[in-house]
């Protein structure tokens, strides 16, 4: 069994499944989607083994590694432009990036689906600030579900700032809310 890796990890898993209620929505985004069995998991900081760390290339080109914001909170995010529970959820991915992003708090998006032009038009679309890595040969996906089975999109894991191989860093504020919600993936 590998050591749950841990750029922080207390990290948080989300994962809405496509399990839809019955109602009359007409809005494919509010048609009732639920948590996939809300799958929770703490990992005490001493238990942690490495940390998470992920890279690859975003849409516009860009190299992306989560090694560079070791000792930070980071939001990792699952997704693709024509998944409803993706759309929906967006909007607060964007809040958090645009709130946060000062005290220390990366979000990154990984979609192994979307060519450019269409992950790009969901980007512009709803003015999302952070980059996603392109991942259509699935390696972030596969380095992440090492530590976090990515069963259903989106997943969202937070990765938070505790655990052998993360950075300390001296604050004099606490995180903010986004990392006091703090689920571990584990193995």
């Amino acid at each position: 069994m590998r050591s749950v890796a841990c750029l922080t990890i207390a990290a948080v898993i989300t994962v809405s499944g496509c399990a839809p209620e019955r109602n009359d929505s007409s809005d494919v985004a509010d048609q009732g989607y639920q948590s996939g069995g809300g799958t929770t998991q703490t990992w005490p900081a001493a238990e942690r083994g490495e940390p998470v760390t992920l890279k690859g290339t975003d849409y516009e080109g860009n190299p992306v590694e989560t090694s560079a914001w070791l000792g930070d909170v980071v939001v990792l995010n699952t997704w693709y432009a024509a998944c409803p529970p993706c759309r929906k959820e967006a909007p607060d991915l964007v809040a958090v990036s645009n709130d946060y992003a000062e005290r220390g708090v990366h979000v990154l998006g990984i979609n192994r689906t979307d060519a450019a032009g269409t992950a790009q038009a969901f980007q512009r679309k709803l003015s999302v600030p952070y980059p996603s890595i392109k991942d259509i040969d699935s390696t972030a996906i596969t380095a992440l579900s090492a530590y976090v089975p990515v069963q259903a999109v989106p997943t969202t894991v937070v990765l938070d700032p505790e655990g052998p191989g993360s950075r300390p860093r001296r604050r004099t504020r606490r995180r903010p809310d986004v990392a006091n919600d703090r689920r571990t993936p584990a193995r």
